[in-house]
């Protein structure tokens, strides 16, 4: 029965994330401000989202533009730091294609770039 030991320990010594099984972030304690961050985190997607599928021809309208008011409130509430926002738009324009029909890949991307 101690084979699942020896799968544990092989299986992290493989991996280049070893230290996430021992982490003392996964420790008990820590778990109300997990969910903390969690629940900010999801509060802010949310957010994100809302104005993403709310304003969507206006906000890729304001992609293809190099920026624009939508644009910049969806990077607000996304966090994205101003001195960003220029590479950010860069990058967005580069995907374009992928915004086209999926907002949620938009929503993604920008969550991706925030802090």
């Amino acid at each position: 029965m101690r084979w699942p030991y020896a799968v544990v320990i092989l299986v992290a010594a493989c991996s280049q994330d070893a230290d996430r099984l021992f982490s003392p972030s996964v420790l008990p304690g820590n778990g109300a401000s997990a969910v903390m961050g969690s629940a900010a985190y999801q509060k802010r997607q949310g957010d994100v989202e809302l104005i993403v599928k709310s304003n969507y021809t206006a906000i890729k309208a304001d992609i293809r533009a190099g920026g624009g008011p939508v644009l910049t409130k969806a990077m607000d509430a996304a966090g994205i730091a101003a001195s960003d926002r220029p590479a950010r738009i860069i990058q967005l324009q580069s995907n374009i294609g992928l915004y086209q029909t999926t907002p949620g890949a938009l929503v993604t991307a920008l969550m991706v770039y925030g802090t």
